[in-house]
Order: C-alpha cells, then sequence, then structure tokens
C-alpha cells in the first residue's frame, strides 16, 4: 500500500528553474514553471554535494524533464534530465544574464496565481531564454518583447496602434499605462508619455515579434520603449521588478 501510494503521488513535467535558495547544508529549494503544472516549488535533496548526479541540472534559467514527488508543503525532485542547457550561456555573459534574471522574476510574479496560462507563460520563458543563449537578439530587446508577450498572455495587451481607451485608428503620440497603452488626444490623461513614433513602432515590434524592425531601433528608441514597458508591467503588478534595475541598456 505504501508503495501504491508514493506511485500515486509521483508525477512527471517538464520545467523550467527559476529561482534556487539553499537548504540545510546539501538541498536546494527549487521555484520552477512547469509546462502542465504550472508553477512549482520543489526541494531537490543533496544537490549541493560534489557527488550529486544531477545538481548541474537544476540550476537557474535551465530546462529540464523532472521527475516529482507531490509533498505537503513542497514537492521532492527524484529525477531530472536535461532538456536545454541554457544557464552556462547566460550567465556568463552579464547583459544576458541580467536579462535572464528579470524574465525569471517577472515569471514567478506572473504564474505564482495564474494557472490556466500557465503553459503559455511556459513556452514564452523557454522563447526567450533559448535567444538570449544563443545571443539571437540584443538581451535588453529580447527582455522587453518577453515582457510585453507575458502582459498579454496575462490579460494585459497593451495597444500601440490604435486609442487604447476608444479605438481610434493611430498612430498616437501619447501613452498612458493605466488606460493600456496608446491614446488619442481625445483621451489622453494628465501626465501621459509623449514616445516619440520610433519608439511607438518598436514596442509594436517587440509585441509582434517583429525583429527586422526592432533589431534596426536606434538607441534612443530602445531606451524610452524600455521606460515605457517597464512603468506598464509596474502599473499591472502593482509592484517593481527588482531586477529590472540591474538591466544594461544601450
Amino acid at each position: 500500500m505504501a508503495g501504491k501510494s508514493f506511485a500515486s503521488r509521483t508525477y512527471r513535467d517538464e520545467g523550467v528553474i527559476l529561482r534556487t535558495h539553499k537548504l540545510g547544508e546539501a538541498d536546494r529549494i527549487l521555484v520552477l514553471l512547469t509546462r502542465s503544472h504550472g508553477q512549482v516549488r520543489a526541494v531537490a535533496k543533496g544537490v549541493r554535494r560534489t557527488s550529486s548526479k544531477f545538481g548541474a541540472r537544476l540550476e537557474p534559467f535551465m530546462v529540464a524533464d523532472l521527475q516529482l514527488h507531490s509533498g505537503r508543503n513542497l514537492d521532492i525532485v527524484t529525477q531530472a534530465t536535461t532538456l536545454g542547457a541554457y544557464g552556462h550561456g547566460i550567465v556568463s555573459d552579464y547583459a544576458r544574464y541580467t536579462a535572464a534574471a528579470a524574465i525569471a522574476e517577472t515569471a514567478e510574479r506572473l504564474t505564482d496565481v495564474d494557472g490556466e496560462s500557465a503553459n503559455a507563460h511556459y513556452h514564452l520563458v523557454i522563447g526567450a531564454l533559448a535567444a538570449l543563449n544563443r545571443g539571437a537578439h540584443a538581451p535588453e530587446l529580447i527582455l522587453d518583447s518577453y515582457l510585453l508577450r507575458a502582459l498579454a498572455t496575462a490579460g494585459w495587451a497593451p495597444s500601440f496602434t490604435i486609442c487604447a481607451r476608444c479605438s481610434a485608428p493611430g498612430p498616437h503620440s501619447a501613452f498612458s499605462a493605466a488606460l493600456g497603452g496608446a491614446v488619442c488626444s481625445a483621451c489622453r490623461p494628465p501626465g501621459s508619455a509623449s514616445p516619440s513614433p520610433q519608439t511607438m513602432i518598436l514596442l509594436a515590434a517587440l509585441l509582434s515579434g517583429d525583429w527586422a524592425t526592432a533589431d534596426a531601433a536606434e538607441g534612443q528608441a530602445r531606451r524610452e520603449s524600455a521606460g515605457l514597458v517597464g512603468s506598464y508591467l509596474q502599473w499591472h503588478l502593482e509592484r517593481v521588478v527588482k531586477s529590472l534595475q540591474h538591466v544594461e541598456r544601450v
């Protein structure tokens, strides 16, 4: 009966390691975003020992096929096979590392209570980490694209072409995080930002995945768009993503 009970509480899933904490002398607590079970907190026992067989597979930004055992407060990782070895390529470069840290922190916040869209968030995170690992685009652009898409997945899709309030066709020259993005002159509330046309084009490209346009954007548009993405993220999360302050901007 004990064996059957243990087996019934064991499950497999793919997961990306968002964050880790030390536990005792040799264990580690993992914050995972899994493909099918959403955000999971689990213990990996003995992984900090040099003799551990899968300690290196359970570092931040790694993707693994996991076998876990459901526990009362924390699940337990019993097996791990690497699916995406993104950790080394990311942590060896400061710009990639800080962007990945901000992605992981945001993913943890967005999936803490939202289980319905966990699968979509999982694929967004995997895509962003894979792009950072291979240096597909500038790290800050990958980060901002991820943030916009993650917010859209969570139900807070910003508008950069039509007015977020009245749907008047753009382009528009004002941006309001509270109203949902671009706003026309009639809907513009006091204190709205006035981004350049190039910035609005870049924001729309980052949201849609138009990398040819995004990669061609100049430094001023990149910096201005980063500020707007950060303010939009903070407005909807109602908290600061601390990792963003360490991200290098061109």
